[in-house]
């Protein structure tokens, strides 16, 4: 049984022009220590994927539909006081993205690491001795609950990031691009750390990044994503050694490569207004390979054991009849 079962999420954001779909109908199951990379263009919805697994969405945002399965329960039937108290940061935590607005400026790093082992009523010497061991963990010295956000370097905020969302050692984390802001050098010590807690804590991830190498360096399996929906689900070895569906296809080939010497491709154009209405396939005016029955929406069709694509040419016997390849 997966650690996380997610099946047709769907969220939506109230705007004047009326509702905004940012993720519509996202499948996908991650097993216990396994690793599972969201892959996409900004504003594809990763992002609010994430925020709504753990019931973060901002005042105009909703969870419309899908099922959320952690183990043996159901998400969506608990209430907020419920999730709040069992679920989040206890069984699911979360690292947001850019460490540096995630901190509050005036207050000591280890209080703030500390403030949810405090709410659940842990002792004040405690909870200072497990920052300390939290800390340690996480390759920063246990000195550094004694400082002030602004004296610590980017990579070393994102640490403590990552040990606050360890405090109670939950069976699953989220990551939102949590390299982002940080330089190449840096980015290497983190993705180290995250392997190392993946293989030595049986940590179950859900990393989202815009950045293949780094989906490809930790990641067991693969989803990319795009306008809310995804496009290619499989393990990391065949959805990037062999990509089925054409966007897919499109995002390897902006990636400069040490053995090709023909330039990185450009993918033209821009994701769709997810406040419109869309009829076809989402990826149709940007791809390439677009013919008749793209004015259908594709399904999304399981090529492999556990390797699916979202294109009618890897599935020509379900398009219209009249408008197969």
């Amino acid at each position: 049984m997966a650690m996380l079962e997610v099946r047709d999420l769907v969220v939506e954001y109230g705007t004047e022009r009326g509702p905004l779909r940012a993720v519509d109908g996202i499948s996908f199951d991650l097993a216990e220590g396994q690793a599972l990379g969201v892959i996409g263009e900004s504003g594809s919805g990763k992002t609010s994927l994430a925020v709504a697994l753990m019931r973060l969405l901002p005042g105009n945002g909703s969870l419309v539909g899908g099922s959320v399965r952690l183990g043996e329960e159901e998400l969506t039937a608990l209430d907020d006081e419920a999730f709040r108290r069992r679920i989040r940061w206890s069984r699911m935590a979360m690292v947001f993205q850019g460490a540096m607005h995630s901190l509050n400026p005036v207050i000591r790093v280890g209080d703030q690491v500390s403030e949810r082992l405090r709410v659940d009523g842990m002792g004040k010497r405690e909870a200072r001795e497990r920052v300390a061991e939290l800390l340690v963990q996480v390759g920063l010295p246990a000195a550094i609950a004694q400082r002030y956000p602004h004296e610590l370097s980017g990579g070393m905020k994102q640490r403590v990031m990552i040990a606050s969302a360890l405090t109670n050692d939950p069976p699953l984390l989220i990551l939102d691009e949590p390299t982002s802001a940080l330089d190449v050098s840096i980015q290497a010590q983190i993705m180290n750390l995250l392997k190392e807690l993946k293989a030595s804590r049986r940590i179950s991830m859900l990393f989202i990044t815009h950045d293949l190498a780094l989906a490809s360096d930790l990641c067991d399996e693969v989803a990319v994503v795009y306008a809310g929906q995804v496009r290619e689900l499989g393990s990391a070895e065949q959805v990037l050694g062999s990509p089925a569906d054409p966007y897919t296809q499109r995002l390897l080939a902006s990636i400069p490569s040490l053995y090709d010497a023909s330039p990185p491709a450009f993918l033209p154009g821009a994701p769709p207004d997810l406040r419109e209405f869309i009829a076809g396939c989402r990826f149709a005016p940007r791809c390439p390979l677009v013919y008749e029955a793209c004015a259908a929406a594709p399904p999304c069709v399981e090529l492999d054991a556990g390797h699916r694509a979202r294109c009618w040419r890897v599935a020509p016997e379900a398009a219209p009849a009249e408008a197969r390849p």
